[in-house]
């Protein structure tokens, strides 16, 4: 069984930094930023180690870094305040690692290479420059500001995506030019893996801790450390394992609550039967979980409904429209008329607020010692057979 050292010291680091991330999403449901800093630290560049010691091509550790700079240069944009100092040598950074990575450093220079450099270069830029020039909310004509908004905003939340398949692309150019070879899946899965979940956070589809946290396991431990004991993946990709297992994991909670809730006599449609229960309204904001129903008064009357899947998903990309009981406990002068009917209702059913990133820290540490547990069924049923 080959020992990977560097991915090792880097799971380490990783699996700390997931203990300590949990421990603060259930305390304040909040992770900050900074909580990631540790495993970054040692992560990173345990991985550029791994691929020096492994292939020796600085060309391809560019490559790792350019991508790594290009989701931390996204998440600057997407977060800096309008009027605040705006840093281009964070952008001088993004657009010089891909140059070193794709055109200066291999062994061969591939002309095909030169337009995806320059539609990367020109998306990130104009998207600095809009971010340099945008103006405070209060500086803005109210006329002018509702024409940009729906404009800006579709382009700032999508333009990502075509970073990403630019990355992407690069990497299957450089893996069949033989400059990169098979190492160049380095880039290439963490690049779609990562894309997928950083837009799944901006669009509020997913928790925004729950993103990082496994795009930066993505980063910090591309590859298992060791063989696992159900064996190999595939592709290796461990960042992959750990979600599947973190899902699979995840199984038990709803079933858990589908069971408590027959126990107990609560009665809901079937879906809502496994994904949340009936709290008093008297006592709601000492609860955790999003309001699962609607409530409408009309002559000292309350009448209920419950918030259909497309209409939750809705609301959930608008980032609006979702009454959160973390949100009534700490600012209940916000919603005094909700607070009011739902204690006139008796009930509220909310969603279970089981943070998903303690299925992710349990993914990372059974896909590390076992392996990928959807994989291992189907070789099973597949070996039954």
């Amino acid at each position: 069984m080959e020992l990977l050292y560097p991915m090792v010291i880097s799971a380490v680091a990783v699996l700390a930094t997931l203990v300590y991330a949990s421990y603060l999403d259930i305390k304040d449901r909040r992770v900050p930023f900074k909580t990631w800093y540790p495993m970054l630290i040692v992560g990173i560049p345990a991985s550029v180690w791994l691929l020096y010691l492994k292939t020796g091509n600085f060309s391809l550790i560019a490559g790792y870094l350019s991508l790594i700079v290009s989701f931390f240069y996204a998440n600057y944009l997407d977060s800096h305040e309008p009027g605040e100092p705006f840093k281009f040598e964070y952008l001088a950074v993004t657009i010089a690692l891909p140059v070193l990575a794709w055109l200066v450093l291999p062994a061969t220079f591939s002309v095909t290479l030169v337009p995806w450099y320059v539609m990367f270069t020109g998306i990130f830029a104009y998207f600095s420059y809009t971010s340099y020039k945008q103006k405070p909310e209060g500086k803005i004509k109210p006329k002018k500001k509702r024409h940009e908004s729906n404009i800006e905003e579709v382009l700032s939340r999508w333009y990502f995506i075509l970073i990403v398949i630019i990355l992407a692309i690069t990497s299957v150019l450089m893996l069949f030019s033989g400059n990169w070879g098979a190492p160049a899946l380095f880039v290439l899965l963490p690049a779609v893996f990562c894309g997928v979940f950083y837009l799944f956070g901006r669009m509020h589809l997913f928790g925004g801790a729950d993103a990082w946290a496994l795009i930066f396991i993505s980063f910090c431990v591309p590859t298992f450390p060791f063989t696992p004991l159900l064996g190999n993946t595939p592709l290796g990709f461990l960042a992959f394992s750990v979600l599947i297992n973190a899902l699979l994991l995840n199984l038990v909670a709803p079933i858990c609550i589908f069971a408590i809730n027959i126990m107990r006599g609560n009665r809901a449609p079937l879906m809502y039967m496994f994904f949340g229960f009936p709290v008093k309204g008297d006592t709601i904001q000492q609860e955790w979980g999003f309001v699962m129903e609607e409530f409408e008064e009309r002559k000292g009357t309350v009448s209920r409904k419950f918030i259909g899947f497309w209409d939750s998903i809705k609301r959930m990309y608008e980032g609006k429209g979702r009454v959160y009981t973390k949100d009534l406990r700490e600012h209940p002068e916000e919603f005094t008329a909700e607070l009011a009917i739902y204690k006139k209702a008796g009930t509220v059913w909310i969603s279970y607020a089981v943070p998903f990133i303690i299925p992710i820290t349990a993914g990372l540490i059974t896909a590390i010692v076992f392996g990928d547990f959807l994989l291992a069924i189907m070789r099973l049923f597949v070996s039954g057979a």
